[in-house]
């Protein structure tokens, strides 16, 4: 049968898709989210430059190697350009088609975007990308009808999710009625996505979804999309070819771990017993992958879970494949990991269903998994509401699919007048259009230079991390060539040391560390010889920087609560200042933001405790503030 490869047109892929003989389907490998789930979205472009010749003579439908937060996770902890990367990979793989996930509304980031900057965003990616998997987290359809306008446009394959969960609400029926909907808009040259991200439910209960599509819609390609968390995802794909789905997901063996995609031969093996072929799979070539990848696997040990094994409770918890690895770091981080099973068995499936039961996928299983951590943490159930969750009352990301939260949750986040809030400001907002222009000038002024377009595209999504990003290229140069032994070395590097190593073209690289000298600020110059060219970076003292004055204080959360009080306003919490609402001069009132934090990917106003003048700006844009930092202060009014 024909290859369905890289630029074909879309009624071709389609026809060919349909045509397929009843004991074939295909195999998408979704190297993205393994990275993603397991990995922390840390497997360098060095490595996939490694795995994408095999990768490449494998045959797949597709892989999905981009969106999703690794077009975030690029520029802010891989320091490589998401476009470039696309580049560099294309170079290698000129037949396999790319593939992305995108959050429609929310595109690769983590709120809604203006429809102007939306289509912006999927035109520029869309030169690079074949099939667009696109979802909506509330499963509502207008929060993606942009990204569908714009793939079918770029005459790229569109593949539209429903997302799947479980629980008396998520019937056949509901599903099967969503994809009417879903065809209502795109036409029925597509391909329909089942999510499953938590890899909830069991193999019987996928294989009845996916039968009660097919009866409806039996032209209809299905993509199954699932995790091996519970380890019972090979079940899950078995049931949902053996009713009809014609491509399922899974990834290379060698990096599978216990959140993401089961291994491709597993799948492989297990379905031949049904007399299933996997359509145009050279399984020498994936035994290839997993050869060239198992050098690679020991220097990501870092970023491997806390918790090794697998999870049946995601089942009670449903915490995605995609969510669960960023959680327990940001446990590490916080010092919380002790409670983790407290957050998972007990908290967090109480506040799935308090708020209504809808898919825990990105942001929504941000908003679920920051309320559960907060209300654990902070012991007042719903006493500190995020940004976010406030919007998702709101009714800011769409309707809640099945039923709304109860009162009382209302009236802990909007106080005693929330019904009045409700209906002053409830519903979804028409986000007005971006002066893409004014945005292309203001990035130009941070950078120093005209941007790119695919800079802006970037800039638009992320400003803080993509501007930090393009001021790094701009100093360190491109890093995609150093191998994940040198890029995550623990314990630094010592003078006089010699480093050899191989990029992904088998070139060999010799970086020689040293000397350093201090300079007359008090600066360490520090020497390279990168290639036999040497190259001097400057670095502060580390005792002065250690022992400096601008220490951040400690305080309490009564402490930073108190102050407010005064006008003396602190971060209450670890978090990047994501934007500044006000300058000095500025008169405030009780409840107006004066200042946007962002953590754990969520956004939080910090609002004016006291009516007054703004007379101090502490802090900047993407400042990392610590509890306590101080923000601003205000001249309370008499």
């Amino acid at each position: 049968m024909e290859r369905i490869v890289h630029g074909m047109e879309v009624s071709k892929a389609i026809k060919i898709l349909r045509g397929r003989q009843a004991n074939g389907y295909y195999i998408t490998n979704t190297a993205r989210d393994l990275s993603q789930s397991d990995f922390k979205n840390r497997i360098l472009l060095h490595t996939d430059l490694l795995a994408a010749p095999s990768r490449e003579q494998a045959g797949y439908f597709s892989l999905e190697i981009t969106g999703g937060a690794s077009v975030h996770v690029d520029i802010l902890r891989k320091q490589v350009d998401p476009f470039l990367k696309l580049e560099l990979l294309r170079e290698k793989m000129p037949n396999t088609m790319f593939q992305t996930l995108c959050r429609g509304i929310n595109l690769f980031g983590y709120r809604p975007y203006p429809q102007n900057v939306i289509r912006y965003v999927v035109r520029e990616f869309a030169k690079y990308v074949d099939v667009w998997r696109v979802f909506d987290f509330m499963n509502h359809v207008p929060n993606m009808q942009a990204v569908f306008e714009e793939v079918q446009k770029a005459g790229k394959i569109l593949e539209p999710c429903i997302c799947f969960s479980t629980g008396p609400e998520h019937t056949n029926e509901y599903y099967v009625k969503k994809v009417g909907e879903l065809l209502s808009v795109t036409g029925d040259e597509i391909i329909l996505c089942i999510k499953n991200h938590g890899g909830l439910g069991s193999p019987k209960r996928i294989g009845d979804l996916v039968d009660a599509i097919m009866q409806k819609y039996p032209e209809l390609i299905i993509h199954y999309h699932g995790h091996n968390t519970d380890a019972n995802d090979v079940g899950r794909i078995e049931a949902a070819v053996l009713n009809g789905a014609t491509i399922v997901d899974a990834a290379d063996h060698e990096f599978t771990g216990y959140y993401g995609p089961p291994p491709i031969l597993s799948v492989v093996h297990t379905l031949k017993d049904h007399g299933k072929v996997a359509i145009g799979l050279d399984e020498n070539a994936v035994m290839e992958t997993s050869e060239v990848l198992r050098d690679e696997r020991p220097h990501y040990e870092f970023f491997e879970s806390q918790f090794k094994g697998f999870d049946p409770t995601v089942q009670v918890h449903k915490l995605p494949g995609g969510a669960t690895g960023s959680s327990f770091e940001q446990a590490v981080k916080g010092g919380f990991l002790d409670r983790m099973p407290e957050i998972l068995k007990d908290e967090l499936p109480k506040v799935q269903k308090e708020l209504g039961n809808y898919w825990s996928v990105t942001p929504g299983s941000q908003i679920l998994w920051t309320t559960a951590v907060s209300n654990v943490q902070g012991g007042d159930r719903y006493g500190n509401c995020s940004g976010d969750l406030k919007n998702l009352l709101l009714g800011k990301y769409g309707p809640f699919p099945f039923y709304s939260p109860p009162d009382w949750i209302y009236e802990k986040a909007f106080g005693p007048d929330w019904r009045q809030i409700l209906e002053k400001e409830g519903g979804m907002d028409k986000i007005e259009d971006m002066d893409l222009e004014q945005e292309r000038k203001a990035l130009a002024e941070k950078i120093g230079a005209e941007p790119t377009d695919q800079q802006l595209v970037t800039y638009l999504q992320h400003p803080v991390d993509a501007v930090n990003f393009f001021k790094f290229q701009e100093k360190f140069g491109y890093t995609y060539v150093l191998p994940p032994s040198i890029f995550f070395r623990q314990g630094g590097f010592k003078l006089g040391e010699t480093i050899k190593f191989r990029d992904h073209d088998g070139k060999e690289h010799i970086i020689e560390i040293g000397p350093k000298q201090k300079n007359e600020d008090g600066e360490w110059n520090v020497y390279l010889n990168i290639d036999h060219h040497q190259r001097v970076f400057v670095f502060e003292d580390e005792t002065a920087v250690a022992t400096g004055a601008a220490k951040t204080p400690e305080l309490s959360k009564q402490e930073i609560e108190a102050l407010a009080k005064d006008g003396d306003i602190r971060a209450p919490f670890g978090a990047n200042v994501y934007a500044i609402n006000v300058k000095v001069g500025d008169e405030v009132a009780v409840g107006d933001p004066l200042v946007v934090l962002e953590a754990m990917k969520m956004q939080t106003p910090v609002e004016s405790p006291v009516a007054g003048k703004v007379e101090e700006v502490s802090a900047a844009v993407g400042d990392a503030a610590k509890p306590g930092m101080k923000l601003l202060r205000i001249a309370k009014a008499e």
